[in-house]
């Protein structure tokens, strides 16, 4: 019996490091993602803006903040700050989210924004 209580607690503390990665989202997944999804208009790692402005530094920071870019009208004007949960809505749906954001490439499902919001979230700013 004791065997059995001392599995299930180890068993539980195994996991729940699993489950709050699962949670937070995978930053290594969440960087060949990116790569493959976003890295074609924005750079993450390195701070030069491409088609679409430099996401370094990007969780934490105001939107249309980023020196140096153009930012659309409707993205200067939505007030928003880059938290990992407006980030995670915004990637899910930038038409919806900022009506007249020049951002139309939407990332479908959930785990995968989790994970490039992750990704993210370890680039930090110059």
């Amino acid at each position: 019996m004791r065997f059995f209580l001392i599995a299930a607690l180890l068993g539980a503390a195994l996991l729940a490091p699993a489950a709050a990665r699962a949670e937070e989202g995978d930053p290594a997944r969440g960087r060949s993602l990116f790569q493959r999804q976003c890295q074609a208009c924005h750079q993450a790692v390195q701070p030069r803006h491409g088609v679409g402005p430099s996401l370094q530094g990007v969780v934490g920071r105001a939107a249309a903040a980023a020196p140096g870019y153009n930012y659309s009208p409707a993205l200067k004007a939505a007030g928003l700050t880059w938290t990992p949960e407006v980030l995670a809505d915004f990637l899910g749906a930038p038409t919806t989210k900022v009506p007249g954001t020049r951002m139309v490439q939407r990332v479908a499902a959930e785990p995968d924004r989790r994970d490039i919001v992750a990704f993210l979230a370890q680039q930090a700013a110059p």
